[in-house]
């Protein structure tokens, strides 16, 4: 009897779950042709065909001349973008939406035909009359979602926290305008340096990256405050993490670094004026493409390893004024505050994306848009001017020697959206 019984339940429990009612999805194909023109007054560091740029290279002398002077331009169709968002797709009070969506993009500086990348695969889950909704897969990172005006393809890093990683991410409505967004995070694209290079190993061995943020959006105005938080084991990716105690017995060594990057984000709208600033204080931030590190602080007796981060300052404000004709600027500010212990014999690794020695900068956007429907022409001027360093750091990774070299960027874009 109990064995019918169990059926029975079993049955009825399948036949409530098929007999949810499903409704078909709808598919809706995006995406651009993009074009960029750019033009430089001095060698700088940059991806993707030099697109996406970092600094301005040092000065570099050599028989009286500065090897990285000069006028230099490039033209190329790089980030091309083709997407695909999916939605209307319900299973009884569950509603699911997703997105594909890839760009053209060169790896690396000896690539010569680009290749189709991923930048977001993701879906997202939502109940009828619940204030929960559900992201899994890869998407923006919730403190870099939030965009600078400006056309460039960097869009504002280093002073802008850049980056995309597969993520699950809780949304909760928790009304009168207020909400809460919980994130844990995978490293994968966007990597930090070490003892071994760029590597994601770096985070695979430690704990998952965690973020933590509140939201509040009344009228036109938007308001986020959060914080990521990010466990690493440097040394994994070598032989140092396997130690000998008294006995010759081999022993696993968990040397974790922990960091904290506490970020602030404001926006207001009005009409066609829109006015945004964002500032985060970084600690170790190069997988969010700023220009930070870290480095060693000790090493103790017991085989651990004791790191310290590099804090970084990274802020921008950015307007934009118009629709037909637009009109936008961008200010940003980096600056490093040392790393928040002594470093052991200057042991530092810095994000190798631009020179390691800079110490600060200044970044001005001003440009200029033409939408004629979905073809959109923009000049853009980039004022870009950093502070380097000369000779040793101290203990706590600054120099005390410096010197500024500035770079006039000039960039054409023309994009057709379909």
């Amino acid at each position: 009897m109990k064995k019918h019984i169990v059926i029975l339940a079993a049955l009825l429990i399948g036949g409530t779950a098929f007999a949810q009612e499903e409704k078909p999805s709808h598919f809706k194909l995006y995406g651009f042709i993009r074009n960029y023109v750019t033009a430089d007054t001095r060698a700088v560091n940059a991806g993707t065909e030099d697109l996406y740029y970092y600094m301005p290279k040092d000065v570099s002398m050599k028989d009286g001349y500065d090897q990285n002077a000069g006028f230099n331009w490039r033209f190329v169709s790089l980030t091309t973008r083709l997407g695909l968002d999916v939605s209307g797709y319900k299973w009884g009070k569950m509603g699911i939406s997703g997105k594909v969506e890839a760009d053209f993009y060169n790896f690396s500086t000896s690539s010569v035909v680009p290749v189709l990348r991923l930048r977001q695969a993701f879906v997202k889950l939502n109940w009828d009359d619940c204030p929960v909704s559900l992201t899994l897969g890869q998407a923006w990172h919730p403190v870099g979602v939030d965009l600078p005006h400006m056309t460039n393809l960097e869009s504002g890093a280093p002073f802008n926290p850049f980056n995309r990683s597969p993520q699950l991410t809780v949304d909760v409505n928790l009304g009168s305008g207020f909400g809460l967004t919980a994130s844990v995070l995978y490293l994968n694209h966007y990597l930090p340096t070490g003892p071994a290079g760029k590597s994601k190993d770096y985070y695979k061995y430690g704990l998952p990256e965690m973020y933590l943020g509140f939201s509040y959006k009344n009228g036109g105005f938007l308001g986020k405050l959060g914080l990521d938080m990010v466990n690493s084991r440097p040394y994994r990716t070598t032989t140092d993490w396997l130690v000998e105690d008294a006995s010759n017995k081999t022993r696993e060594v968990k040397s974790l670094l922990t960091t904290f990057s506490p970020f602030l984000f404001l926006q207001y709208t009005k009409g066609m004026f829109q006015l945004r600033a964002k500032s985060i204080l970084a600690q170790s931030g190069e997988q969010l493409n700023l220009l930070s590190g870290y480095g060693v602080h000790s090493y103790n007796s017991d085989g651990t390893i004791t790191y310290t981060p590099m804090q970084d300052w990274a802020s921008f404000v950015s307007f934009q004024y118009g629709k037909k004709f637009q009109v936008m600027c961008m200010l940003g500010y980096m600056k490093q505050f040392g790393t928040t212990k002594d470093l052991c014999n200057n042991q530092l690794w810095m994000n190798t994306a631009a020179d390691t020695k800079i110490q600060q900068a200044f970044r001005a956007t001003p440009t200029v848009a033409w939408n004629l429907g979905k073809f959109t022409v923009s000049l853009e001027y980039n004022l870009t001017t950093a502070q380097f360093g000369e000779g040793d750091r101290n203990a706590r990774g600054l120099y005390t020697t410096t010197h500024w070299v500035m770079n006039h960027r000039f960039i054409c874009m023309t994009k057709f959206t379909f």
